[in-house]
């Protein structure tokens, strides 16, 4: 089992969501975080005044996939959520040990 984490712009959740969901994976964890990459931010004007946004708005997408579907994941991914622009985001893959459904006791592959 692996886990998925990509980093992506707010607005192609609902694609990169639905491409997974096409490919199998039950389960999506979304969180709203900032950052920055080579984008390296930008600056807005605000009444007259410039400021310097260092942080931009990004969404944090982790999936847990079994192996067999890693290599597919990322590939619905990186195509739902490409603009071909700066700022597309990454994809990090890191081993997933174990997993246990809480209701059910369930572990491993069967939990996801």
């Amino acid at each position: 089992m692996k886990l998925i984490i990509a980093i992506i712009k707010p607005f192609k959740l609902d694609e990169v969501r639905v491409a997974l969901s096409t490919l199998g994976v039950q389960g999506l964890t979304v969180t709203e975080v900032k950052g920055f990459g080579r984008q390296k931010g930008h600056t807005e004007l605000y009444r007259g005044a410039e400021y310097a946004v260092d942080f931009l708005p990004k969404l944090r997408v982790e999936a847990a996939v079994s192996d067999g579907l890693v290599d597919q994941a990322i590939e619905v991914i990186e195509h739902a959520a490409r603009t071909g622009k700066i700022g597309d985001g990454k994809i990090f893959i890191a081993p997933l040990e174990q997993a246990i459904r809480i209701r059910t006791g369930e572990t491993g592959e069967a939990a996801l």
